[in-house]
């Protein structure tokens, strides 16, 4: 069989806006060892993506390169010292910031990365799943240890981490509060949700009795409010690059404060991957773009308005 040595991928050569992500001809990356070439069958769109690519964190990243952390595809190939997978598995999982991303139609990923892709789900969806599923279970399960009958108030709830950590919330127990526009509450209420604050049309802190977690996927003006409804020695859970306040701030009025971030790890989604097979968790998908409209991929993220996740698909 003839090897494919081209492919589409989206390529940025400069910061600015959605514009700078265009659609390039370019090689198919070699996996090196430990390393797994994937044929991508989705790539999932976060407002991470946005903000490295606007420079705002240009440090982070080295210039040209091809956004992209979530993925689901099919190995092609496997470098030296891979026995997990093979070529023709299906897999998913989330990439460590390098220069080769998952906008694109092949990306090589650590085999350490990635994991068996769900059996229920397509690869479109499971590319929607892996950085929203870790941060939320990081979160909830593991930095703020969850149990059943602590409140929890979770901002951006309709968005791709807040409907996944709506449920967990639920699973683990949690009285579930959510902030989202009154159009997603019925929705939301469906996942799980026990109480729901429409925050275009009042502050949540005149309604929302003291919780014991507070999960701020929003930032800036969000983080010292959120220190505002939290009970003594309460947790908040920034999540935002943004995230308004510190552990100064929190420890000065007797509150606690940690800024959760997702890292690619394949064993960290077998607790989401059972429960996703098992229909106890899942992640929604508004729209799937084809790999060439990354750009208004990312102008829709950037409007904070979607429900659940984007994808794109090459």
């Amino acid at each position: 069989m003839t090897r494919t040595t081209r492919m589409q991928a989206i390529v940025q050569s400069v910061f600015g806006g959605p514009e700078v992500l265009v659609a390039t001809e370019t090689d198919v990356p070699e996996p090196g060892p430990g390393e797994v070439l994937v044929r991508v069958g989705g790539a999932g769109v976060n407002p991470g993506d946005a903000v490295l690519r606007s420079g705002r964190v240009p440090d982070l990243v080295a210039l040209p390169w091809t956004p992209g952390n979530d993925l689901a595809g099919t190995v092609e190939r496997v470098g030296a010292g891979v026995t997990r997978f093979g070529p023709g598995d299906e897999v998913y999982g989330m990439l460590p910031l390098s220069p080769r991303g998952a906008y694109a139609e092949f990306t090589v990923a650590p085999a350490t990365a990635l994991a068996p892709k769900p059996k229920n789900l397509d690869l479109a969806h499971a590319a929607a799943v892996p950085l929203v599923a870790i941060t939320a279970w990081q979160a909830l399960s593991v930095l703020a240890q969850v149990r059943p009958g602590d409140r929890v108030l979770v901002h951006a709830a309709a968005g791709g981490v807040g409907h996944v950590a709506v449920q967990l919330g639920k699973e683990l127990g949690a009285y579930v509060i959510g902030t989202a526009r009154s159009a997603k509450h019925d929705w939301l209420r469906e996942l799980g949700a026990d109480e729901l604050v429409d925050y275009t049309t009042g502050d949540f802190r005149k309604t929302v009795e003291p919780v014991d977690v507070v999960l701020d996927l929003v930032g800036g003006a969000y983080g010292p409010r959120s220190l505002d409804v939290l009970k003594p020695g309460g947790l908040l859970v920034g999540a935002s690059i943004d995230p308004g306040t510190d552990e100064q701030a929190a420890a000065t009025r007797g509150l606690r404060y940690v800024w959760v971030t997702a890292e690619p790890d394949g064993r960290t989604l077998e607790p989401i991957t059972e429960r996703i097979e098992t229909g106890r968790l899942r992640v929604a998908v508004e729209r799937a773009y084809p790999l060439s409209e990354a750009s208004e991929a990312h102008r829709a993220i950037e409007e904070r308005r979607t429900t659940g996740k984007l994808v794109l698909v090459p």
